[in-house]
């Protein structure tokens, strides 16, 4: 290189800087992190064969789709305090939907937390910590100040229209009663349509600097409500109701059933309605989820952002004679979860392995260079969005909390889920271990039963096999793991 041209390549060095032509830094990678409130796997992605769920399938597409991802503990408050600070339930404290994690780690860093300590703009829209379902709704419920700095509380007129709506209990106590409303009006003006409505504001207001936006949507929890167009799409004669074999609770322990009056004593007719609301709902949410993406493709900002959806726990529909969560089986503990990066080349595929919604805060973390806090109690997922199918050895727990005495026989009609502690009464807990094959459950350390279901012979899990002498060592390793995942929360 000639003297001349090195003074002019130093000049340039020295000038571009100031004339703000230089190479800019890489941008850091915005965070969309949605999450749905009480949605099982019925969507059609997972294969289910009748709900219509095309925007949140279309994500799918554009990401990693987790096959087994399990929440943590089955009941909202629990399982999004567990998930939103990365830490089980046990380490948390927050066993019930009143209790306040900080209470118990007053000093402990959130998710959201640890992106403002790095310089993002951390908003949350509807429902991300616990909200009492639908008489919070608008206001704050049981949210973490500290993890914001900007939330928005919208209400639609499914608060107005409570009067309209239907309870299996005859009563208006919708919260933890089916309960559903085929509703007047458009999408807009029910509360999941304003909270899409006011992200798409913040995402419009914040396209130049990184931000984590937090969009909760409140369907398709109990009140079942969605504008009628959602209802039509499921003819009641046309859904499916769980099948339950004659015999299918002899081998189960006690605990295991939280309401002891199969499916409520509700009629086939009745069940079909319910199940019609509930995937209503569930499309009329995956409609607002789709103008949420929109927004980020017309603000072109998809490119640079990492977008995460998932549930905070699964909803029975009749498997066991159950419904709504709080037990330990499948369709109560599995939870979606996607999570489409930028550039990912694995875009479309679906991961075999065990993951669990504790895994979302380290993984999140990860994939923006950031580090968070020691005590995590999940694994990040980074290696498994790279190949999905890559050597995982990982077992997921989900937990629950029993009153000492058992619960008490439920009415035909009655208020579903009295499985919680009960006043006055001794507490204990069931925990349940699953990895890819199996499904390992004890209640009170097994005390008052075990579990053991081969999900490969039997994935509705109808037969306890924890007592069969030939599954011993299954049991064995099962127990084992169990106990090594529990003791790293204490």
């Amino acid at each position: 290189m000639s003297k001349a041209r090195f003074l002019l390549g130093a000049l340039a060095l020295l000038v571009l800087p100031a004339l703000g032509l230089a190479e800019e830094k890489p941008r850091k990678l915005n965070v969309l992190y949605i999450v749905s409130d009480d949605l099982n796997n019925s969507l059609g992605c997972y294969g289910h064969p009748q709900v219509k769920s095309p925007r949140i399938d279309e994500l799918a597409k554009r990401g990693v789709r987790f096959e087994r991802a399990y929440c943590q503990f089955p009941l909202c408050n629990p399982s999004r305090s567990s998930f939103l600070t990365g830490l089980r339930p046990d380490q948390t404290g927050v066993q019930d939907n009143a209790f306040v994690f900080r209470k118990k780690i007053p000093d402990v860093v959130t998710l959201p937390q640890l992106f403002q300590k790095n310089g993002y703009f951390v908003a949350r829209v509807g429902k991300l910590y616990h909200y009492g379902v639908p008489n919070q709704i608008g206001t704050d419920g049981l949210d973490d100040p500290p993890s914001w700095q900007k939330v928005i509380n919208p209400k639609g007129r499914d608060k107005d229209d409570e009067d309209k709506i239907f309870s299996i209990d005859g009563k208006k106590s919708f919260g933890g009663t089916l309960s559903w409303l085929s509703a007047d009006g458009t999408d807009e003006e029910q509360t999941d349509g304003k909270i899409a409505e006011a992200a798409i504001g913040l995402l419009e207001q914040n396209t130049d600097k990184p931000f984590f936006l937090a969009v909760g949507f409140f369907r398709p929890h109990t009140p079942y409500v969605a504008p009628h167009q959602y209802f039509d799409k499921y003819p009641p004669a046309s859904v499916p109701l769980a099948k339950m074999p004659a015999d299918d609770r002899k081998d189960i322990p006690d605990p295991a059933i939280p309401v002891k009056n199969a499916n409520y004593g509700l009629d086939e007719k009745t069940q079909r309605e319910a199940v019609q609301a509930y995937f209503a709902a569930i499309t009329f949410m995956d409609q607002q989820v789709g103008k949420v993406l929109d927004a980020l493709d017309r603000l072109k900002l998809r490119d640079n952002t990492i977008v995460v959806f998932h549930s905070d726990h699964g909803y029975h529909l009749g498997e066991h004679g159950l419904w709504q969560k709080q037990s330990l089986f499948e369709e109560s503990a599995r939870v979606p979860l996607m999570i489409s990066v930028p550039g990912m080349k694995t875009a479309g595929e679906a991961s075999p392995r065990v993951a669990e919604l504790v895994d979302v805060y380290p993984t999140v973390a990860g994939l923006c260079g950031l580090k968070g806090p020691d005590n995590l109690a999940g694994k990040s997922l980074e290696p498994l969005l790279a190949k999905p199918d890559a050597a995982w050895d990982k077992v997921a727990v989900t937990q629950v909390q029993r009153g000492g005495g058992q619960p008490a026989k439920a009415k035909a009609k009655d208020a579903p889920m009295k499985a919680g502690p009960q006043p006055g009464a001794a507490t204990f807990k069931g925990y349940s271990a699953r990895n890819e094959r199996y499904r390992y459950t004890e209640w009170d350390g097994g005390k008052r039963g075990a579990e053991l279901y081969d999900h490969d012979r039997d994935p509705q899990e109808i037969t306890n096999l924890a007592d069969k002498p030939e599954m011993k060592e299954v049991v064995k390793e099962m127990k084992a793991k169990l106990a090594e995942v529990l003791a790293s929360a204490k």
